[in-house]
């Protein structure tokens, strides 16, 4: 079998690369193995007495629950996350951090320039349902669109979206859950990834689209419509209306073309999801770099999931640019202790059952590997679920760590494109904004062929750089905003994927 990994010298454990047999000893040395340990896993490095530190990444990872022979396997059933410490050291490495910025020559990538300054990767047309009682009308009548076959016939458009959820009625009209949604459905309408948009509600939801222009301050000029059901004849009346909207608007939206845009004009949503114990030492930290090379190229990459980063939060407070940035962090922080504790929970109920199946033990090691995926410049914002995303460089959105949700509220913010590493494996894809998955093991790229678009298997299998494969990364979300399709455009994934986090009671 391949020898254990150390990552790094103070670790007190080593993660497996082969599956280890019952009897083995990978270490070479210590305890017999007397189960099978999978790779992704953790082994001993030397004895640990129980209530002691156990250190992966050069960080606590969770403390012994009992007396650990050197060689043996540690998990769930002798370690758990303890006392989550709060020695905050606030910028302590701001500097390190800029310094981490690369110089990279300007790149441009073929995009779609709009009237707002903003650059599009995708030109589409969205059908936006203001309430639940709105959600069959839009998928039907842009199933009608697409099947029609009339697309051929306006080759920049990249489709009709319905963007249907579950509530807008029932639900307190104003506080977060309320602004929540508000910011969600006009982000998608107003997306760069848009070129139209047809705003379709029932009449007499909670969410109206008048007040939304409102609170937007609309000026009247935006790429898109309003109808309701109520006014337009009803459900079968109003799908045959928007669908011969959507055949009036395709000339129009067709006129876009693409042109050379400045790569810093991009922001990139990360997320991981079905993580292993790869993800932090393979394609996360990978990821890592090619965030780095964005940040360099002027470009935005937005980090989230926030009780992910649970635990790692003290790695994003070190290099905050300022302490207002820092608080911002911590408030959300607390708040996600308090939100989970106020419904029974705990932020350790996270990981998964597959994320413990990979390896993972706690979130305090999971998080330390999906922070990885930020890489090493300035935190330079922390802003709300689905907020405007304005400011260069890495920022911080606040989202659940389910991923729909979390890619909704990024998206919604305007990113136009998301990189989702995974090491269980993941059907994961979204709209107007491209999705590409990146595997974090061998094993998962050659079971599930038709969904990853990249291996970072290979950084553990053959010796791959880090930098090597970050410049991999970057080239295809170059090539992705040029309008290369993924594997999950390809399978028609995204249409589900939309999923406004709703907040507070349901009336």
């Amino acid at each position: 079998m391949s020898d254990p990994i150390l990552l790094d010298p103070r670790d007190d454990v080593a993660i497996v690369t082969t599956r280890a047999k019952a009897g083995e000893t990978p270490l070479g040395r210590g305890a017999a193995l007397g189960a099978p340990v999978s790779p992704g896993h953790k082994l001993a490095r030397h004895p640990i007495a129980k209530g002691d530190a156990i250190r992966k990444f050069g960080q606590v990872i969770g403390y012994a629950t009992m007396d650990i022979p050197e060689g043996a396997h540690v998990h769930s059933h002798n370690c758990e996350i303890g006392a989550h410490g709060r020695d905050y050291q606030i910028g302590a490495e701001l500097e390190a951090a800029r310094k981490a910025v690369p110089e990279m020559a300007p790149r441009t990538f073929r995009g779609y320039r709009r009237a707002d300054g903003r650059v599009g990767t995708r030109n589409m047309i969205a059908l936006v349902a203001t309430v639940n009682c709105s959600a069959t009308v839009i998928r039907q009548a842009a199933d009608e669109v697409m099947r029609s076959g009339i697309l051929a016939d306006y080759p920049n458009v990249d489709g009709v979206v319905a963007f249907a959820h579950g509530t807008g009625c029932g639900m307190n009209n104003e506080g977060p859950g309320w602004e929540n949604l508000q910011r969600v459905l006009w982000g998608h309408a107003t997306h760069p990834n848009v070129g139209a948009a047809i705003f379709v509600g029932l009449g007499c939801e909670v969410m109206q689209i008048a007040r939304m222009k409102q609170m937007f301050e609309a000026t009247g000029s935006e790429r898109f419509h309003g109808l309701t059901i109520q006014e337009n004849g009803g459900t079968r009346a109003t799908v045959a209306l928007i669908a011969e909207k959507i055949r009036e608007m395709l000339p129009e939206v067709n006129r876009a073309e693409r042109s050379d845009c400045p790569v810093s004009g991009l922001a990139l949503a990360l997320q991981c999801g079905g993580s292993d114990g790869y993800s932090g030492i393979s394609a996360n930290p990978a990821l890592g770099v090619a965030c780095d090379m964005l940040v360099g190229l002027g470009a935005t990459v937005v980090l989230s999931e926030t009780p992910e980063i649970f635990g790692a939060e003290e790695l994003l407070l070190r290099r905050a640019e300022s302490p207002e940035i820092a608080e911002k962090l911590l408030e959300r922080i607390r708040w996600w202790e308090e939100y989970a504790a106020m419904n029974g929970g705990s932020l350790d109920n996270n990981p998964s059952p597959g994320n413990k199946a990979g390896g993972l033990t706690t979130i305090l090691e999971k998080s330390l590997g999906a922070v990885a995926k930020a890489g090493s410049t300035p935190l330079r914002d922390v802003l709300a679920y689905g907020q405007q995303i304005r400011t260069p460089g890495l920022v911080f959105m606040d989202t659940p760590g389910y991923d729909p949700v979390s890619a909704t509220g990024q998206i919604a913010g305007g990113a136009q494109l998301l990189v989702f590493t995974t090491g269980r494996g993941s059907a994961f894809g979204s709209k107007p904004a491209p999705t590409i998955k990146v595997a974090t093991n061998d094993a998962l790229y050659q079971a599930m062929p038709e969904d990853m678009d990249l291996n970072c298997g290979d950084i553990v299998s053959r010796g791959v750089a880090l930098q090597e494969k970050g410049r991999e990364i970057l080239e295809a979300v170059i090539a992705t905003a040029s309008g290369q399709k993924t594997k999950s455009e390809l399978l028609g994934l995204g249409d589900n994927e939309f999923l406004p986090w709703q907040i507070g009671a349901v009336m």
